[in-house]
């Protein structure tokens, strides 16, 4: 539901802030102070109406995308009833939707008993490839009571998925079972995390509260202060109340959060300048504490497109020579093509053919063709021999097996035959032991060092008895077992050329890099080693776990991937482990103390499993990047503190940022704008508290001898000095280089609170020593006081405050230089940011400032002991 605007509106109203800013501005009415006021009302008035847009516009869109093509009539039978139309909305858990033929946009979640569908899940997985739904294997209506959600994914049409073709067999409707609606659906879950996303638990947000009850404290003493000093000096019991709240309203103050804002609004304008979009501004202050990036490969480290290098087929046991193409005019009626041209969820759409990147490679390999006619079964047609093959059953590709398979039927043979596609270790596991060449595995790690994707096939001739009706019956396990092996596809995946660099760069800057794939591990170490993530000389070990198993407790071995007999030092730095996903698992569970000690290569991961990863990596203390491309990286993407996804689709949405350039180019980019904006809030804060100090503490040296500042000093320090500084503070933009120094995550450690306070001690000192000296010196020589009187249009009613005085005027001066000299002090450039006279934007005092290169406390120092000086000859 949208909410109405006044619904909204008064949520936002009761944020503490705008409390705060009323109650400031109802004070500062009794007192007549009119300027500043209405300046706080004007900037509360857009904050809020920009809020209540931004807010607005969110509900509007995440409507749209709830309601698109949701509320639709779809057919339903309910019970023994005739088949009957209702409105989506009407569905329940238990429903039986009929999928028409031209397929629709799902409405619900729903398990498939009957037919199969393309679909695109774009939306969801951000894969734009249209994938295979199958229907459950135990088919009918009573077979969905057995659905499990994580194991039958294949047979899953979830809500918000287009279906994009539906096929027929038999004559027989495709049918589902509704099994989730509404909020529990995979997009009602994803929509739920965007209204309620996690919380960014970042220690600034923390330790600014804890520095703003501080403030809130010192307030308490100077109200207390101000209330005993009027009671003393019998000030009329009104002028008492007002007095001491105004105190609360100038150490605490009512800017302070729009100022820290800022910083990262102009970051992220900066950000959508490069191509990077944020839709969570405040996790860019989260990237500048990045020191661990997890990088999906495919798609992201590497190229998407696969090109094939060659074929390496077995005959009798034993591998033949390579062969770099599978078209040849002696292969095109073999097994080992009829394999490559079968066993995939390829579709053909509008006359295009359409699926995973890596089938489309194998199959235009082949030279076969795929018509385009709809038949009971899908046909896959070679035109110069005209050899059919019909496609009778189809298990698609799943990732916790790692491998698919078919059952065909040549045309004009009467028995049917099974072929297998997947990992090859998998693979050879369902395979007959004499069939697999001994050579298999020397082979295979041969290929994987070079970097290639390897694939396996395999082959069974199924019994001339089964009928089609039976073969549909039949389990996977059933029909994947006992196979021939019938060789390798060695696929080539190419490293993006911005690859290196990147990953050299953030070496250099003290970053940790991992690799989290769920491709096969020597296949992922070489492409870590091509890449540069790790690097020549390093030696790389892998960790394989066993879980305990007969009375055998969980144990972990380690072999290099060189194959060499020696063993790592303790002090020996120059190594990696490599874990698998099956390693991963157990380690998690039985050695969690040895997990990412020093483990960069993750392969064969699940998509959970990569999520479980940035958990572990988070418990850890670190603060965890995650980059893909967004296929089977969402849960990952949302987990980390700063999720990059490089695709732009819709499921772009679970990621906190995503860049319009597909290459890991983006990362460095990011973190450099997240050191840029958490140094600008540390420096706007503290500008922010000493500023607030400042004028807290001339306030009651002032108060101390019955004096008061004028509304004009007021709106002058407010509007020209504490708003203009602070803004031209944030608009210093990123330095150029990642160093290997990260900025502090915490107000509250000793180096920051030694400078806040130290420049806290001077500022007092300072307004002291010049206070009791001006106080001393102009009493001693009786100098007439209208000699330092500050010129401003006072008017008659205001007199009585005694504002025309030299104490008046001298503290001015004193805290306008102070003020400037804080801002100057705490803008902190390099390494982080340029400096502020680079700052072309900011035209302010600042950005005149001489370049040269001094001591905080030297440079504060410096500057008020020049008005100090000078005020002291002036006496």
């Amino acid at each position: 539901r949208v909410p109405s605007l006044l619904k909204l509106l008064v949520k936002e109203v009761l944020n503490p802030f705008y409390i705060f800013q009323l109650f400031s501005i109802i004070l500062w009415s009794f007192e007549d102070y009119y300027y500043y006021a209405s300046a706080i009302v004007f900037m509360s008035i857009i904050s809020i109406a920009t809020s209540l847009y931004t807010i607005k516009k969110q509900y509007v869109m995440l409507h749209d995308m709830v309601a698109a093509h949701s509320v639709v009539r779809v057919s339903v039978c309910r019970g023994n009833k005739d088949i009957e139309q209702a409105m989506s909305t009407e569905l329940v858990p238990g429903d039986v939707i009929v999928i028409p033929a031209n397929g629709m946009i799902m409405p619900c979640d729903a398990v498939l008993f009957r037919g199969t569908c393309i679909v695109n899940e774009s939306m969801l997985t951000g894969e734009s490839v249209p994938v295979t739904k199958t229907s459950l294997p135990s088919a009918g209506e009573e077979g969905a009571r057995s659905y499990n959600m994580d194991e039958h994914k294949k047979h899953t049409l979830y809500c918000g998925t287009h279906v994009i073709q539906t096929r027929f067999y038999a004559g027989e409707l495709v049918k589902a079972v509704v099994v989730r609606t509404g909020f529990s659906t995979e997009k009602g879950q994803l929509v739920r995390s965007i209204l309620y996303p996690k919380p960014t638990d970042f220690k600034l947000y923390h330790d600014a509260y804890l520095f703003l009850l501080c403030l809130v404290g010192v307030a308490g003493i100077g109200f207390i202060y101000t209330i005993v000093l009027s009671i003393m000096n019998k000030v009329p019991a009104k002028t008492i109340i007002i007095e001491s709240l105004d105190i609360v309203t100038i150490t605490v103050p009512p800017a302070l959060p729009a100022a820290m804002t800022a910083g990262i609004v102009y970051a992220q304008r900066r950000l959508k300048r490069i191509g990077i979009f944020c839709i969570s501004p405040q996790r860019i202050n989260m990237c500048g504490q990045l020191n661990v990036v997890c990088f999906d490969k495919t798609g992201t480290l590497t190229e998407d497109g696969l090109d094939l290098w060659g074929i390496h087929r077995a005959e009798d046991g034993s591998f033949c020579s390579p062969e770099s193409e599978a078209a040849k005019d002696s292969l095109v009626n073999t097994t080992f093509v009829a394999c490559m041209a079968t066993c995939h969820s390829l579709t053909k759409i509008e006359g295009e053919l359409s699926g995973d990147p890596l089938d489309l490679k194998m199959f235009s390999a082949t030279g076969w063709v795929k018509p385009t006619e709809e038949e009971t079964f899908k046909h896959v047609t070679f035109a110069p021999q005209a050899c059919e093959i019909g496609i009778v059953r189809q298990f698609p590709f799943s990732s916790a097996l790692q491998r698919m398979s078919v059952v065909v039927r040549r045309l004009g043979v009467k028995h049917m035959d099974a072929f297998l596609k997947g990992a090859p270790e998998v693979v050879a596991s369902l395979c007959r032991q004499h069939t697999i060449p001994q050579t298999f595995t020397e082979t295979l790690e041969d290929y994987t060092r070079q970097g290639f994707r390897v694939i396996a096939l395999a082959h069974r001739q199924l019994e001339s008895k089964l009928s089609w009706h039976k073969v549909q019956s039949l389990s996977r396990d059933v029909i994947e077992t006992n196979m021939e092996f019938l060789g390798l596809i060695i696929m080539q995946n190419k490293i993006k050329p911005e690859t290196a660099g990147v990953l050299c760069e953030l070496q250099r800057a003290n970053i940790r890099t991992l690799m989290v794939t769920g491709d096969n591990m020597l296949t992922a170490i070489s492409v870590a080693r091509d890449c540069g993530m790790v690097r020549p000389h390093e030696k790389v070990i892998i960790a394989d776990a066993v879980p305990p198993k007969d009375f055998q407790p969980a144990s972990i071995t380690w072999h290099y991937t060189e194959n060499q007999a020696q063993a790592v030092k303790d002090n020996e730095q120059s190594y990696h482990f490599a874990v698998s996903g099956k390693a991963f698992a157990v380690i998690l569970e039985y050695f969690p103390q040895l997990l990412v000690l020093r483990a960069t290569v993750f392969a064969r991961m699940a998509p959970d499993q990569k999520t479980q990863l940035v958990e572990v990596l988070q418990s850890m203390d670190y603060t965890v990047g995650m980059c893909g491309d967004g296929a089977n990286d969402c849960g990952a993407l949302k987990r980390a503190h700063s999720g990059i996804s490089l695709s732009e689709l819709e499921a772009s949405v679970a990621s906190p940022f995503t860049s319009s350039t597909s290459n890991i180019s983006c990362v460095p980019n990011l973190i450099r704008e997240g050191r840029a904006a958490l140094i600008t809030s540390f420096c706007v804060f503290k500008f922010m508290a000493l500023y607030s100090i400042i004028q807290f503490i001339s306030v009651i040296l002032l108060y101390s001898v019955n004096r008061y500042l004028s509304f004009q000093i007021f709106s002058l320090c407010h509007l020209s000095l504490m708003t203009t500084s602070s803004l031209s503070v944030s608009l210093n933009p990123a330095w150029k280089e990642l160093v290997w120094r990260r900025p502090p995550s915490s107000l509250i450690s000793g180096q920051l609170l030694c400078s806040v306070l130290t420049q806290i001690l001077t500022c007092l000192e300072t307004f002291v020593l010049i206070f009791c000296i001006f106080l001393f010196s102009c009493s001693a020589c009786n100098v007439s006081r209208s000699i330092f009187s500050l010129r401003v249009n006072v008017t008659d009613p205001q007199n009585h405050k005694n504002i025309r005085n030299y104490e008046n005027t001298s503290l001015f001066y004193i805290s306008a230089f102070q003020y400037l000299a804080v801002a100057i002090v705490f803008s902190k450039g390099k390494p982080f940011r340029q400096p502020s006279y680079k700052n072309c934007k900011a035209k302010t005092v600042l950005s005149a400032m001489p370049p040269f290169k001094i001591a905080n406390c030297d440079l504060h120092a410096l500057i008020c002991l020049g008005v100090f000086l000078s005020m002291v000859h002036h006496c």
